[in-house]
């Protein structure tokens, strides 16, 4: 434990792993909590949990998803903002002792633990105990379904699509030189080279695309088609015009330069002025077909952030677009890390899925043209995708998210863009 400590914390900020302890750790935790165990944690009334891994690492999850009261882990120590990768003075917590320490005489009323010694110890201080055997932990009626969560997991950061056990680990450094060779393959034929012959290699390099709906004509002589897409990576716009083999432009907020310059098709900065930005979007649709994610951020769980509605006041010819993916190995979003590699990362995994529903075009009467207003607009697509998709519609915001992950609104200067 004192080397994994080491190894893990050793010259890490302060404020980083008290990062990755808020938005990254409570997916991992989430995924494999053991629901029986939740179910006597949440029976009872003060919580208090004793672990021996580091404090930092679980307090966040622990009280924010599962109300518990304290938490009494391993304390390390620090130098000035940095880990030193040492333990505290007290060493590496030792169940049993702190539970006395802190309850003195009393026994509480029920402990819970796995079947390893330290925690029995532990439990046998408490009323009521329950063991936690290695088959519980295994068999796939004991963890949480989604269902349960206590609270929904809507936003998260980090790299991984994976739990980083050892063997899971081994494979993806194994895989890593021929995932980045992979990805600069796929991006050099989804820049240089025409539709047809994208679609077919990016498919037999494992690229997986499902196309359902067919888009409209564009009426001769009349503005482009708005496709409105709900958004899971910075690619949603580039599989789109792939899929419908032919040109589109996409507006974008905070874009970083590297990302724009591999970007196969158009991309026009907005500036979040919703006056200049609203003429700069009329004028591209004047010039041709335009997609827009009006989440203004993309979200990796099943759910739909809340549409601006600045897109609704600018077409009557709207197409929604319902727009999920599916990775393996690395995500291809981030909220704290560099932009410019989400591409990168999305297509390292070695069969990155995208699937895109093209609904209906929608009906004229339910526009800002026929008598809606522009937030009905809005809602009603949210809501039209969120079917699609099956996927629950929020009121979460692309500001809600950021202050969640990266502690800030998301919006940075414009010499170092990092939002999206």
């Amino acid at each position: 434990m004192r080397v994994m400590i080491f190894i893990t914390f050793c010259g890490m900020r302060v404020r980083d792993v008290e990062s990755v302890s808020r938005a990254v750790l409570p997916k991992f935790y989430l995924e494999n909590l053991n629901l029986h165990a939740f179910e006597a944690l949440e029976s009872a009334g003060s919580k208090k949990v004793f672990t021996a891994v580091p404090r930092v690492m679980v307090e966040g999850f622990l009280k924010e998803y599962l109300d518990v009261d304290s938490v009494v882990g391993t304390e390390l120590r620090t130098a000035g903002r940095y880990f030193t990768g040492m333990v505290s003075p007290a060493g590496l917590l030792v169940k049993h002792r702190a539970l006395k320490d802190f309850f003195g005489d009393k026994r509480p009323d029920v402990g819970i633990g796995a079947s390893t010694l330290h925690d029995h110890f532990m439990i046998s201080l408490c009323k009521e105990a329950y063991v936690i055997t290695r088959d519980d932990n295994n068999s796939k009626s004991s963890i949480m379904p989604r269902s349960r969560y206590p609270k929904p997991l809507v936003f998260h950061d980090g790299r991984l699509a994976f739990l980083p056990t050892p063997a899971a680990t081994l494979a993806m450094f194994l895989w890593l030189p021929v995932g980045i060779l992979l990805a600069v393959f796929r991006l050099f034929i989804g820049i240089c080279l025409p539709y047809p012959l994208a679609i077919a290699l990016g498919t037999a390099t494992g690229i997986n695309l499902h196309v359902s709906g067919q888009a409209p004509e564009r009426v001769a002589g009349g503005a482009g088609v708005l496709y409105v897409c709900s958004h899971r990576t910075l690619l949603d716009p580039v599989f789109l015009s792939t899929a419908l083999q032919k040109p589109l432009t996409a507006v974008t907020y905070s874009l970083s330069k590297m990302s724009e310059i591999m970007a196969p098709i158009k991309t026009v900065r907005l500036t979040r002025d919703r006056r200049r930005d609203g003429d700069t979007m009329q004028r591209l649709l004047a010039e041709g077909d335009l997609v827009v994610c009006p989440e203004g951020t993309t979200c990796r769980e099943p759910y739909l952030l809340r549409f601006s509605s600045l897109f609704a006041e600018l077409a009557d010819e709207i197409v929604p677009v319902a727009v999920d993916t599916e990775v393996t190995m690395f995500y291809g979003t981030t909220a704290s890390g560099l932009k410019c590699l989400d591409p990168i990362f999305f297509l390292m995994n070695p069969q990155p899925v995208y699937r895109l529903g093209i609904l209906g075009k929608v009906p004229r009467r339910l526009t800002c043209g026929g008598g809606r207003t522009s937030h009905e607009v809005a809602n009603y697509i949210q809501r039209e995708l969120g079917a699609a998709l099956g996927f629950e519609c929020t009121n979460l915001t692309r500001r809600d998210k950021y202050l969640m992950l990266a502690g800030n609104d998301g919006v940075v200067p414009e010499k170092g863009r990092s939002g999206n």
